[in-house]
């Protein structure tokens, strides 16, 4: 008998195909059938009248890593209707361990918002077992993180990996995607990673095509250096073949405006030659990274230990001063989202706010509080444009990715004042870019929150409503559907999402987490 019978909904199927009145039947945690399907028995019906039956969203960009681990329910992920994340995403990782534990655990501090998670693995197959165990109420699957494999071969340190170095790399890598890993991502902001040359990039690039993997890259610069950067990804791409994915496609600075519409002709002309290459963004004008992103790459060589103390160096700290001169934005776009431990009198204001409270230098605030907290400080950056992110929102080869983390506002993960991606991405698109005259068709909107990130990343089977698929399913209002999470306040559940399902089992209803944990872990035969 079919478990579940949603009746009466308009289903978008996720492949772009128009929106129709149908029903969609649910057995064994696929999807059974999909059409007229009155007078079927089922154990359970949900009348969706009114409302729109999708594929639940494949959130291809997030940094969910450990927040899993601290909190496998995923709240402010499912409830948004997201079923599949992929982790690992801008260099920044877990696995492999083959460096010192604490010097990587310290680099990837972005992620590590609970210090009571504890990494018990070395590699990606532990890694993988122990967010099994969790039991997680999404669907995870994971890239092998370029900072812990640069860690593990070369170490910390700003120079170019030696062969053997290289060979290193390319055996750990090769390991994890024979294990099941999505791909690759790399992120040339953050050390080591910062480090690496174009020789060290097209040896991920070689490994990830090898096995038919992504690569995915938090390219070397999104503000001056954003041009130059996409086109070094995509020369990876053309010379290994591997398929290729940038990473919040955004230009940082208002002097930088309009020139996402440039990198999109460098992708155009990429594609138009054969090139395997795509990107995704999310439908904020702002976006969220560690504060010791906006240190030059010198600072942060040695991992963060020997950034830290460097950072006490009076002479340090006046070149890093000189540099940040001419900055392409203002510290009055820069907010302290979270402070580890705490330090509320920080979170939530600007670097320069805080500057003319205290008769500071902004830039001596920022300094103070990459050095007292090292990567674990956050902040919340803005001043970009909207044109810039309508022409890559109507990109045809732009996928939705929220570039958050699942966070839980009762526990740990949801201390201080968070992007309110991690709670409205995908409402937020609908509501602000779906909605409005002009805007995204409902079904392009859904294909690029379900299929299309799904063949990214790889997923066969997740992104679609047909015979067989997985019953990974959102049903909401297409009136109704919003964000309520701000910048200000931003721990808020969206309004809108009538039910999500993962793997044919309800998970929230109605806007409640029902406490099921069906997620499955998806490893890429």
């Amino acid at each position: 008998m079919t478990d579940l019978l949603i009746t009466g909904g308009t289903v978008a199927d996720g492949t772009g195909a128009a929106p129709r009145r149908a029903d969609v039947a649910v057995a064994g945690g696929r999807v059974e059938a999909v059409g007229d399907l009155a007078g079927r028995p089922a154990a359970r019906t949900l009348d969706a009248s009114g409302h729109v039956v999708a594929p639940g969203f494949v959130d291809v960009h997030t940094h969910s890593d450990l927040t899993l681990l601290s909190e496998p329910r995923a709240h402010s992920a499912v409830r948004q209707g997201v079923t599949t994340v992929v982790v690992g995403n801008c260099g920044l990782g877990v696995t492999p361990v083959a460096a010192d534990r604490a010097a990587l655990r310290a680099a990837a501090g972005y992620l590590d918002l609970d210090p009571a998670v504890r990494w018990d693995w070395s590699d990606l197959p532990g890694y993988l077992a122990a967010l099994g165990a969790a039991r997680p109420s999404v669907n995870v699957a994971a890239l092998v993180a370029h900072i812990p494999l640069r860690a593990a071969a070369a170490g910390f340190g700003d120079r170019p990996a030696g062969a053997a170095e290289l060979d290193r790399m390319r055996g750990l890598l090769d390991d994890a995607l024979a294990a099941g890993a999505a791909g690759v991502s790399t992120g040339l902001v953050y050390a080591p990673a910062c480090y690496a040359r174009e020789d060290e990039l097209e040896t991920l690039g070689r490994a990830a095509a090898a096995r038919g993997r992504l690569f995915a890259w938090h390219v070397r610069d999104y503000a001056d250096g954003l041009l130059d950067s996409v086109r070094q990804a995509l020369r990876v791409a053309a010379s290994t073949g591997c398929r290729t994915q940038i990473s919040h496609l955004v230009a940082v600075g208002r002097r930088n405006h309009g020139s996402v519409a440039r990198a999109l002709e460098l992708i155009d002309g990429a594609r138009a030659a054969g090139v395997d290459v795509a990107f995704d963004i999310y439908p904020y004008l702002a976006g969220n990274a560690p504060l010791s992103q906006l240190l030059p790459a010198w600072a942060q060589e040695g991992g963060e230990g020997p950034m830290r103390e460097r950072l006490g160096d009076r002479a340090v700290r006046a070149r890093v001063a000189a540099e940040w001169r001419d900055m392409p934005h203002s510290w009055d776009d820069i907010t302290v989202s979270r402070v580890p431990g705490g330090s509320g009198d920080v979170t939530g204001r600007t670097v320069a706010g805080i500057a003319r409270e205290t008769g500071t230098d902004p830039r001596e605030v920022a300094l103070d509080l990459t050095a007292a907290y090292g990567n674990g400080v956050q902040m919340v950056a803005g001043g970009r444009s909207e044109r810039d992110l309508l022409d890559a929102l109507t990109h045809p080869a732009a996928v939705i990715g929220s570039d958050g983390q699942a966070l839980d506002p009762d526990g740990p993960t949801g201390r201080g004042v968070p992007h309110p991606r991690s709670y409205g991405c995908y409402p937020r698109l609908f509501a602000e870019y779906v909605r409005w005259p002009g805007g995204l068709g409902l079904a392009e909107a859904v294909r690029k929150c379900t299929s299309a990130p799904a063949e990214r990343a790889g997923l066969t089977g997740r992104g679609v409503l047909r015979p067989g698929a997985a019953a990974d399913i959102a049903v909401f209002d297409p009136a109704r559907i919003a964000d309520r999470a701000t910048f200000t306040a931003p721990q808020q559940y969206p309004d809108g999402i009538r039910a999500v399902l993962v793997g044919g089992r309800p998970v929230v209803e109605d806007g409640a987490h029902g406490g099921a944990r069906p997620g499955e872990i998806l490893r890429i035969p």
